[in-house]
């Protein structure tokens, strides 16, 4: 380069290189080394009231983790006040904030001489600051205002545009997270909350009190009660309606990718971190987050996420920079949390903020009046995924369902009615009403797993007709006898072939072995 002037379409053709932010203004002070003679170069990010650097040059090691505050330096204020760039003289009296900072000076011996500072702006809002050192104070006499005023001009349309490709990859995260959650609600928005029982009542008058507030929710109840359901009911009620709302399975996330996935990492932060990302706390911003199996966090994570909700505030790994996010929390899990920090599993702090607004998502087992209800969605929804053209469930049945405990709660009466839909659909001929009865239940609900007390039913089922009959009898004994005629019939029609009786009464062969076991049925008694 022949003089700096000469420079500035070469500049200005390297600036425009599609480089992430901390590259490309790595990038800008080595180009600038070659034809401004300084000591020590740093671009400073403004904002509001502080300065952050971007990238640094010629400086001892820790000058890239510094803030520089405005009204403490007011060299810095002056350079931002300014309208053009600022060549202060080598007797100035307004202390340079650098001193002490240049790698050729770590010890600060040698003042700083010569200092040039461009307030760098766009479409006239200043967005940075480029500061330029050296010892001799003679070092830039060459270097016009002009000059640096141009130089300043190019490097705002770069950051500029470096701005709005990571704005536009921060965008195109945001939709892709967004998509695949919306993706999600649209499978669980339309499973509604179901039931008539008092306790569900109970439930839906809560979430309507607390759904208008932003108050922080914990949701807890036993696996398969529908926490989900109760999650997507609060989002859907308040005033963030019209924003997303964004899932994280924390049971789900290894240790060393708990903290990316909740506040985003910065590229090159990790060994597999080859670009940014943004973290949903970030991307929920104005919506709800929705984490789910919060008891199963690392304590190392947790003290992060006390600073998110307690500040707003979060910081992606490998980033220096704070971001302040605006989002309702809400947590759910199947842990008993008190019990969790009495043992030292989870922070009492963290517990506290999260349970601002505690609900309890009620055990199938207190509300067993609300199976018929609940059979008849799954039925109705398991009638559309086989293409049924007339699923139905007997009396008998039902009744059946009413009396289990139900340990796997909501999602286990969901799995048990698929199965038995899919038993009844192989069994079936012709082109009538299709029947769940009692007997498609027999691998799932034995008598061994109703209670003990003798429940006895108005609506028993012939087993020839399937219709109701009135009986006054033991539900668990009308059970076990329908369950040994099933079993005694399928063997006596296949001439005593217990693998083909088996596949007739759609059961694995040895399920088949195990339940005549549990009836005293066996092979010589048939």
């Amino acid at each position: 380069m022949d003089t700096p002037w000469d420079s500035l379409s070469l500049i200005a053709e390297g600036l425009t290189t599609d480089l992430p932010e901390h590259d490309c203004c790595n990038h800008i002070l080595s180009m600038l080394h070659d034809v401004i003679p300084w000591d020590s170069a740093i671009l400073l990010r403004v904002e509001g009231e502080q300065l952050t650097p971007m990238a640094v040059e010629g400086m001892t090691a820790d000058a890239l983790g510094r803030i520089f505050q405005l009204n403490e330096n007011p060299r810095l204020a002056a350079i931002c006040s300014s309208t053009r760039p600022v060549r202060f003289a080598p007797d100035s009296e307004l202390p340079d904030p650098f001193n002490g900072l240049l790698a050729v000076d770590p010890n600060g011996v040698g003042r700083i001489h010569a200092c040039n500072g461009v307030p760098i702006r766009h479409a006239g809002e200043l967005v940075a600051v480029l500061c330029l050192d050296a010892l001799d104070p003679k070092a830039f006499d060459h270097i016009s205002i002009e000059y640096l005023a141009m130089l300043g001009n190019l490097i705002g349309a770069q950051i500029h545009m470096s701005d709005l490709l990571v704005a536009l990859q921060r965008q195109a995260d945001r939709r892709g997270e967004i998509a695949s959650d919306l993706l999600r609600s649209s499978l669980t928005d339309s499973q509604k909350i179901i039931g008539n029982s008092r306790v569900m009542e109970k439930l839906r008058k809560e979430i309507e009190l607390v759904a208008t507030s932003d108050f922080t929710v914990l949701i807890q109840g036993e696996t398969g009660t529908g926490k989900e359901l109760v999650a997507r009911a609060l989002h859907r009620q308040s005033r963030r309606s019209t924003e997303p709302m964004l899932y994280l399975n924390c049971a789900a996330l290894p240790e060393s990718l708990a903290e990316s996935e909740l506040f985003g990492h910065r590229k090159g932060a990790f060994t597999s971190a080859e670009r940014n990302r943004t973290g949903k706390f970030e991307l929920a911003d104005g919506g709800t987050l929705f984490l789910d199996e919060v008891g199963e966090l690392p304590l190392s994570i947790q003290a992060k996420l006390l600073r998110a909700i307690q500040e707003g505030e979060i910081q992606p790994v490998g980033s220096e920079k704070v971001i302040h996010t605006d989002v309702r929390l809400i947590a759910a899990t199947n842990r008993d949390l008190a019990k969790e920090v009495e043992e030292g599993r989870f922070r009492r702090d963290l517990f506290h903020r999260l349970n601002v607004y505690p609900i309890t998502v009620p055990p199938l087992r207190d509300h067993l009046e609300d199976t018929p209800l609940l059979a008849g969605l799954f039925i109705e929804r398991t009638q559309k995924q086989l293409g049924i053209p007339a699923l139905r469930i007997s009396e008998g049945a039902l009744a059946l369902l009413q009396q289990y405990d139900w340990p796997g709660n909501v999602r286990e009466l969901e799995n048990i009615i698929s199965r038995a839909a899919l038993k009844a659909s192989l069994t079936h001929r012709g082109d009538g009403l299709i029947y769940v009865k009692p007997g498609h239940l027999a691998s799932d609900i034995s008598s061994e797993n109703l209670p003990e007390e003798a429940v006895k039913s108005e609506s028993a089922e012939s087993a020839e007709t399937g219709q109701p009959v009135k009986r006054q009898l033991s539900l668990r004994e009308e059970t076990k006898k329908f369950q040994i005629k099933l079993i005694e019939e399928a063997v006596r029609n296949n001439d005593g072939n217990w693998a083909a009786a088996a596949r007739d009464l759609s059961m694995n062969r040895s399920n088949l072995h195990n339940l005549a076991g549990r009836l005293g049925l066996t092979k010589t008694s048939i």
